[in-house]
């Protein structure tokens, strides 16, 4: 296929896992020719405005914002703005297209992507739309109809898209995800000061943190560790909650555990782990499929149609991973932790489960794809 130079507008955010598939896609426009121009629209205010020019690209913000589903006098006066900012935002999205001139508009989820995609659809612009997760966000399910082409993370997504529109695409990764050797693993252990000797688990709350995954890791602490003795734990509190964590860890000892409100090397951290227990966002799951890991998945109540679950699910389905509810993590998740982390030859079903589920490449299909459309 010939890579030729694009002019593309790349739209989406209000979560990392929205944004890093959009930078993970426009890095690959870029790599494939270098000449290409780029541009990402997102939300005025989200987190997308501050990422996105860190990674080298330029970004236009518009005013809208989404519904709140919480009942408070803040979240009404929130939501009578919605339709108000939706309008302004489209006009404002034509502005840009007509600035800009793409050949392609690429919309990734999330309610950024929504004016932007529905006005590049009226004004006859090649679209192609990314969704992340294994139930269809409203935005993506919104502008199915409309674009050329649906890259997918998981199968059976005909139940919210045309099934001649789909291609089996994965979500992009950062590319350090990888199955990591023996000697990585090594290496891991090392730089985390872990003893070979032990079984480790991974314990990742994102980069806020899981309030549900710190309290299990309080109550297995307070506990007295049962069943960890020959276990260490490397847990990813979260900025939100280092503090209180902190706190909390000060004059215990427990020597097994080390904590941090941020981890600069994710890849050493999932090579030396045994286990990973995580929420069951995008990026996560498809991270974990990638590096070929066993996980014990706590999908996050607090996100909209339940698509964590759904997620990982698709996992369970398939005896790649295990699940356990968010409302019982506190009760069950150390312990389901641990017994998976003591049964290797359970740890090497899911696996190689997992491996079989990983779409490494889904950078490089998306982009194949937005050629294709615009070679028709």
């Amino acid at each position: 296929m010939e890579y030729r130079k694009l002019r593309v507008i790349i739209s989406g955010g209000g979560t990392g896992g929205h944004i890093f598939p959009a930078v993970s896609i426009a890095r690959k426009l870029k790599e494939v020719n270098p000449e290409s121009e780029i541009l990402f629209v997102g939300a005025q205010g989200k987190m997308e405005m501050e990422k996105v020019p860190r990674e080298g690209f330029r970004i236009i913000g518009l005013p809208i914002v989404g519904l709140q589903r919480q009942l408070t006098l803040r979240n009404l006066a929130n939501d009578v703005q919605v339709p108000f900012k939706f309008v302004g935002s489209i006009a404002r999205a034509r502005r840009i297209i007509k600035e800009f001139k793409p050949e392609i508009a690429v919309g990734v989820g999330g309610y950024a992507s929504a004016p932007l995609l529905m006005a590049a659809t009226r004004m006859h612009i090649p679209s192609l739309i990314q969704e992340q997760n294994g139930f269809a966000g409203l935005t993506n399910k919104m502008l199915g109809r409309k674009v050329q082409s649906i890259c997918v993370a998981y199968e059976g997504m005909e139940r919210f898209f045309p099934a001649d529109k789909i291609i089996l695409s994965g979500n992009p990764i950062r590319p350090e995800m990888h199955p990591y050797s023996a000697a990585e693993k090594r290496e891991g252990l090392e730089f985390y000061g872990f003893d070979p000797a032990k079984r480790h688990i991974l314990i990742v709350g994102g980069s806020l943190g899981s309030g549900t995954l710190n309290k299990a890791m309080k109550a297995w602490i307070e506990a007295g560790c049962p069943g960890g003795e020959d276990v260490e734990v490397l847990w990813q509190c979260g900025k939100y909650y280092k503090a209180g964590i902190d706190a909390f860890m000060e004059g215990r000892k427990v020597p097994g555990v080390i904590h941090s409100d941020f981890i600069s090397r994710m890849d050493l951290a999932y090579a030396m782990a045994d286990v990973i227990v995580s929420r069951s966002g995008a990026s996560s799951v498809s991270e974990i499929c990638a590096t070929s890991k066993a996980a014990v998945f706590v999908p996050s109540p607090n996100v909209a149609e339940d698509h964590q679950t759904h997620n990982a699910m698709a996992l369970v389905r398939r005896n790649a991973a295990l699940i356990v509810p968010d409302a019982e993590a506190q009760e069950k998740l150390l312990s389901t932790a641990l017994d998976l982390v003591h049964y290797p030859a359970r740890i090497a079903e899911l696996e190689k489960n997992a491996a079989a589920m990983a779409l490494p490449d889904a950078a490089q299909t998306i982009v194949d794809e937005i050629y294709k459309i615009l070679s028709k």
